[in-house]
Protein backbone atom coordinates (compact mmCIF):
# COMPACT_ATOMS: atom_id res chain seq x y z
CA UNK A 1 0.00 0.00 0.00
CA UNK A 2 1.30 3.60 -1.06
CA UNK A 3 2.28 5.44 2.29
CA UNK A 4 0.46 8.52 0.66
CA UNK A 5 -3.09 6.29 0.92
CA UNK A 6 -2.75 6.39 4.18
CA UNK A 7 -2.24 10.10 5.11
CA UNK A 8 -4.37 11.68 2.34
CA UNK A 9 -8.41 11.01 2.85
CA UNK A 10 -10.46 9.70 0.51
CA UNK A 11 -13.02 11.60 -1.19
CA UNK A 12 -16.51 11.52 0.40
CA UNK A 13 -20.10 12.55 -1.22
CA UNK A 14 -19.87 15.47 0.64
CA UNK A 15 -16.51 16.45 -0.22
CA UNK A 16 -15.14 17.02 -3.37
CA UNK A 17 -12.33 17.68 -5.81
CA UNK A 18 -12.49 18.72 -9.36
CA UNK A 19 -10.59 20.56 -11.58
CA UNK A 20 -11.54 24.80 -11.64
CA UNK A 21 -13.32 26.11 -13.98
CA UNK A 22 -13.52 29.95 -15.12
CA UNK A 23 -16.88 30.29 -13.40
CA UNK A 24 -14.90 29.41 -10.11
CA UNK A 25 -13.08 32.30 -10.39
CA UNK A 26 -14.98 34.69 -8.60
CA UNK A 27 -15.39 32.88 -5.93
CA UNK A 28 -12.16 31.68 -5.15
CA UNK A 29 -11.31 34.85 -5.42
CA UNK A 30 -14.02 35.79 -2.77
CA UNK A 31 -12.83 32.99 -0.74
CA UNK A 32 -8.67 34.06 -1.16
CA UNK A 33 -10.05 37.73 0.23
CA UNK A 34 -12.07 36.25 2.84
CA UNK A 35 -9.27 34.07 4.00
CA UNK A 36 -6.26 36.88 3.72
CA UNK A 37 -8.66 38.88 6.11
CA UNK A 38 -8.25 36.22 8.97
CA UNK A 39 -4.75 33.88 8.25
CA UNK A 40 -2.95 37.42 6.39
CA UNK A 41 -2.64 34.62 3.03
CA UNK A 42 -1.14 35.68 0.77
CA UNK A 43 1.12 38.28 2.60
CA UNK A 44 0.99 40.31 -0.28
CA UNK A 45 -2.51 41.03 -1.79
CA UNK A 46 -2.71 40.95 -5.16
CA UNK A 47 -4.08 43.64 -7.52
CA UNK A 48 -5.67 41.17 -9.28
CA UNK A 49 -6.43 38.58 -7.16
CA UNK A 50 -8.32 35.96 -10.19
CA UNK A 51 -4.83 35.99 -11.95
CA UNK A 52 -2.77 35.50 -9.33
CA UNK A 53 -4.96 32.39 -8.85
CA UNK A 54 -4.16 31.28 -12.20
CA UNK A 55 -0.65 32.07 -13.02
CA UNK A 56 0.65 31.93 -16.80
CA UNK A 57 3.17 28.42 -16.08
CA UNK A 58 0.24 26.33 -14.42
CA UNK A 59 -0.51 23.07 -15.14
CA UNK A 60 -3.88 23.49 -13.36
CA UNK A 61 -6.33 24.42 -10.90
CA UNK A 62 -8.47 22.40 -8.89
CA UNK A 63 -11.23 23.48 -6.21
CA UNK A 64 -12.95 21.48 -2.96
CA UNK A 65 -15.91 21.69 -2.87
CA UNK A 66 -18.35 20.55 0.81
CA UNK A 67 -21.49 20.06 0.71
CA UNK A 68 -21.68 21.29 -3.31
CA UNK A 69 -20.25 25.02 -1.87
CA UNK A 70 -16.81 25.91 -3.15
CA UNK A 71 -14.51 25.94 0.38
CA UNK A 72 -10.77 25.51 -1.48
CA UNK A 73 -8.32 26.23 -3.85
CA UNK A 74 -5.15 24.76 -5.39
CA UNK A 75 -2.93 25.14 -8.41
CA UNK A 76 -0.08 23.43 -10.17
CA UNK A 77 2.52 25.06 -12.26
CA UNK A 78 6.17 24.38 -13.72
CA UNK A 79 8.52 26.50 -11.31
CA UNK A 80 9.17 30.19 -11.73
CA UNK A 81 11.51 32.95 -10.64
CA UNK A 82 11.37 32.87 -7.10
CA UNK A 83 10.69 29.58 -6.76
CA UNK A 84 13.11 27.86 -4.64
CA UNK A 85 12.46 24.39 -3.97
CA UNK A 86 12.28 22.45 -7.67
CA UNK A 87 16.20 24.23 -7.18
CA UNK A 88 16.78 22.48 -4.16
CA UNK A 89 15.03 19.50 -4.95
CA UNK A 90 16.24 18.96 -8.62
CA UNK A 91 20.18 18.84 -6.58
CA UNK A 92 19.44 16.61 -4.22
CA UNK A 93 18.00 14.17 -6.87
CA UNK A 94 20.23 14.68 -9.65
CA UNK A 95 17.66 16.15 -12.09
CA UNK A 96 16.78 19.34 -13.61
CA UNK A 97 14.15 22.09 -12.08
CA UNK A 98 11.64 21.09 -14.97
CA UNK A 99 11.27 18.34 -13.73
CA UNK A 100 9.41 19.11 -10.78
CA UNK A 101 5.86 20.65 -10.32
CA UNK A 102 5.09 23.44 -7.57
CA UNK A 103 2.08 23.42 -5.52
CA UNK A 104 0.50 26.71 -5.24
CA UNK A 105 -2.46 28.88 -4.40
CA UNK A 106 -3.44 26.78 -1.61
CA UNK A 107 -6.06 27.77 0.75
CA UNK A 108 -9.40 26.57 2.53
CA UNK A 109 -12.42 28.46 3.36
CA UNK A 110 -11.96 29.09 7.63
CA UNK A 111 -15.66 27.95 7.44
CA UNK A 112 -14.61 24.42 6.11
CA UNK A 113 -11.64 23.93 8.28
CA UNK A 114 -11.59 20.55 9.68
CA UNK A 115 -13.00 18.55 7.19
CA UNK A 116 -9.35 17.67 5.77
CA UNK A 117 -10.08 19.67 2.66
CA UNK A 118 -6.44 21.08 2.67
CA UNK A 119 -5.27 17.44 2.30
CA UNK A 120 -7.70 16.77 -0.19
CA UNK A 121 -6.30 19.41 -2.21
CA UNK A 122 -2.53 18.23 -1.70
CA UNK A 123 -3.76 14.94 -2.59
CA UNK A 124 -5.02 15.80 -5.87
CA UNK A 125 -2.08 18.24 -7.25
CA UNK A 126 -0.01 15.16 -6.12
CA UNK A 127 -1.66 12.67 -7.94
CA UNK A 128 -1.72 15.61 -11.39
CA UNK A 129 1.91 15.98 -11.15
CA UNK A 130 3.14 12.11 -10.74
CA UNK A 131 0.55 11.62 -13.80
CA UNK A 132 3.13 14.25 -15.67
CA UNK A 133 5.98 12.37 -14.46
CA UNK A 134 6.91 15.35 -12.13
CA UNK A 135 7.76 15.60 -8.41
CA UNK A 136 5.64 17.81 -6.29
CA UNK A 137 7.26 20.92 -4.44
CA UNK A 138 6.53 23.80 -2.56
CA UNK A 139 7.36 27.13 -0.77
CA UNK A 140 5.54 28.60 1.76
CA UNK A 141 5.96 31.68 4.47
CA UNK A 142 7.96 30.52 7.62
CA UNK A 143 5.16 32.20 9.84
CA UNK A 144 2.68 29.99 8.11
CA UNK A 145 2.42 27.27 11.00
CA UNK A 146 -1.02 25.83 9.82
CA UNK A 147 0.73 25.34 6.08
CA UNK A 148 3.78 24.13 7.35
CA UNK A 149 1.72 21.43 9.91
CA UNK A 150 -0.29 20.57 7.08
CA UNK A 151 2.61 19.37 4.70
CA UNK A 152 4.64 17.67 7.90
CA UNK A 153 1.04 15.92 9.07
CA UNK A 154 1.19 15.13 5.27
CA UNK A 155 4.88 13.65 5.04
CA UNK A 156 6.31 16.39 2.72
CA UNK A 157 10.38 16.57 3.34
CA UNK A 158 11.91 20.04 4.37
CA UNK A 159 14.42 20.53 2.12
CA UNK A 160 15.69 24.13 3.49
CA UNK A 161 14.53 27.20 4.84
CA UNK A 162 16.07 30.29 3.58
CA UNK A 163 16.18 33.96 3.41
CA UNK A 164 14.13 35.01 0.14
CA UNK A 165 13.98 38.61 -0.32
CA UNK A 166 11.17 39.93 -1.53
CA UNK A 167 11.90 43.88 -1.80
CA UNK A 168 14.81 45.99 -1.18
CA UNK A 169 13.92 46.11 2.19
CA UNK A 170 12.25 43.05 3.10
CA UNK A 171 13.71 39.65 3.75
CA UNK A 172 11.47 36.77 4.16
CA UNK A 173 11.76 33.44 5.64
CA UNK A 174 10.77 30.44 3.46
CA UNK A 175 10.52 26.60 4.35
CA UNK A 176 11.14 24.86 1.05
CA UNK A 177 9.41 21.32 0.76
CA UNK A 178 8.64 18.19 -1.51
CA UNK A 179 5.95 15.72 -1.82
CA UNK A 180 7.55 12.22 0.11
CA UNK A 181 8.67 9.70 -2.61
Amino acid sequence: MNVENLMVPEERPSHRVRRRTGDDVEECARLLAEVHRRDGYPVNWPDRPGEWLSPDASLGCWVAELDDRLVGHVGLSWGGEGDLAPALWSERNGTTPDSAAVVGRLFVSPRARGHRIGALLIGRVVEEARRHGLHPVLDVVASDTAATALYERLGWERLATVGQRWNPHRTVAVHCYAAPS
